[in-house]
């Protein structure tokens, strides 16, 4: 008798947890992309790509939260796969701006990484709270966890652009943030199979 209402307790928690972690991500991609842009950044406009990415996945997270467990299986599969999507469009804007040049702001960088980190820090907590969480909100964790590791990425990358008026530091972080997208992605879906496997 008592363990429906706990269930249902432990769906209201996680479900608002998604939203937390949805409105932030929202709010963090439009920053990015308006800094990127306006700084010349890849790393930014990376970063920013990632976020958007990112509130896709949360918003397909909630409307696969309480359903079936292959349900939630496949939103995951689509979260990988866009993961490993935007990995490729970074690659291409990191190689579009080798070749053709950028001057990235270095302060920008240095002040949207820091604020950024505090916002995925949070981001992070929130979702660690959940008990047992399910596929969907593991890859929700590692999609936050990759956000916090580019944001050092990108704070580090601003130093050296702002120490040597080079785009070198940028493009490196542009680069690695795809290969942590790339990881991400691979994650996700392994996962996604493992779990189908045990079922």
């Amino acid at each position: 008798m008592t363990a429906e209402p706990a269930s249902e307790g432990g769906k209201t928690g996680e479900r608002r947890a998604l939203w937390i972690v949805l409105l932030l991500n929202l709010g963090l991609t439009v920053a990015f992309l308006i800094a990127g842009l306006k700084a010349d950044s890849s790393a930014l406009i990376a970063n920013g790509i990632d976020n958007a990415s990112d509130s896709i996945v949360y918003a397909i997270s909630l409307v696969a939260l309480g359903r079936a467990a292959r349900l939630k299986r496949l939103a995951a599969r689509v979260c990988g796969i866009l993961l490993l999507l935007f990995a490729l469009g970074v690659v291409a804007d990191v190689v579009r701006r080798f070749l053709e040049g950028s001057e990235p702001i270095g302060g920008t960088m240095i002040l949207m990484a820091a604020a950024a980190a505090v916002i995925n820090a949070a981001c992070l907590l929130v979702l660690r709270r959940i008990e047992s969480p399910d596929v969907n909100l593991r890859a929700a964790k590692t999609f936050s966890f990759n956000d916090f590791i580019s944001n050092g990425g990108v704070l580090a990358g601003g130093i050296l652009v702002s120490l040597t008026a080079a785009n070198w530091p940028d493009l490196v972080v542009g680069a690695a943030t795809a290969l942590i997208a790339l990881w991400g992605g691979v994650s996700i879906l392994r996962d996604v199979q493992h779990e189908g496997s045990t079922q």
